[in-house]
């Protein structure tokens, strides 16, 4: 089937939740019936039998998951004039083909944040390096742990994360920012399009912490895909919107690196950039959507 026959089909199934299609074929006529139930599929097909009548009509019952892609996305900076604190604008999407269960290594996680006394937390990256809010009392020991536990969980789970960037020191207006970061998720989407279709339902969980975001997510989407579905999500409900979160903050430090601009704070939690690059950021860079 190709894409304009996926699009018709996924806006055929999400028009109706019940629905009758009759074709022809020859001299025969096929009813297919479809009922949604949340995520699966299900209908019978009923066959008249062949033109001589002879034979008597078969029934036969069948069933399919619909595919669901989870895309959660957080974003770093703001889009106020450049200074040396707020340099860029960082999106970050990461990528849940729901299909595959995390349970289990939410659950884990969970756990090891249990054992550190930190039940139902929310990580926040950012804050844990640099000694921050509800970290500002911790040891780097301490802080450390909660970080390595968040990677370790990233390490764990089949997801794929995007980054989307722009270097604000080059960007006159807030209208410009917005149009550069759309043209590179508009260009991200085209370049995997046949990907993207391949799922019944893309669901974009954001926690609409900045309006412009929000405006150019749904722009940007609605305008590409067939019917996404937006979500707003509390950070503390989610742990991929989390990892979207460590994910963010990572790619800050390693455009920091690469700019010489890394900061005293950041030095300080990671010892050194050998140690950050081989630890961290080449681990991630295997997560990453090529």
């Amino acid at each position: 089937m190709g894409i304009e026959g996926k699009i018709l089909v996924k806006k055929l199934i999400k028009n109706k939740d019940f629905l009758e299609i009759i074709f022809r074929k020859l001299d025969k006529i096929y009813e297919v019936k479809y009922i949604l139930n949340d995520r699966k599929v299900m209908g019978w097909s009923k066959d008249p039998g062949p033109s001589n009548g002879e034979e008597v009509p078969r029934l036969f019952l069948w069933s399919f998951y619909l595919k669901e892609l989870s895309v959660f996305i957080d974003e770093s900076g703001d889009f106020g004039e450049y200074c040396f604190h707020s340099p860029y604008y960082i999106i970050t999407m990461v990528f849940h083909n729901q299909s595959i269960d995390i349970q289990e290594q939410i659950q884990y996680l969970n756990t090891e944040l249990s054992y550190l006394g930190l039940n139902n937390l929310c990580i926040h990256t950012g804050p844990i390096i640099r000694k921050e809010e509800i970290y500002k009392n911790m040891e780097i020991c301490e802080r450390r742990r909660v970080f390595n536990k968040m990677m370790a969980f990233i390490r764990a789970i089949d997801v794929k994360y995007k980054c989307f960037y722009i270097e604000k020191k080059h960007i006159e207006s807030s209208v410009e920012a917005i149009g550069k970061l759309s043209k590179q998720i508009s260009q991200f989407i085209k370049d995997n399009y046949e990907t993207f279709l391949d799922f019944d339902d893309v669901k974009i969980y954001y926690d609409n912490g900045q309006v412009e975001v929000s405006k150019l997510l749904s722009s940007v989407f609605n305008s590409l895909l067939p019917n996404p579905v937006f979500k707003k999500v509390m950070p503390t409900d989610y742990k991929l919107f989390q990892v979207a979160d460590f994910i963010c903050s990572m790619e800050l430090v390693k455009l920091k690196i690469e700019n010489n601009i890394f900061s005293n704070s950041e030095m300080k939690f990671f010892g050194n950039q050998r140690d950050l690059k081989q630890n961290y950021l080449k681990i991630l860079k295997k997560k990453e959507w090529k």
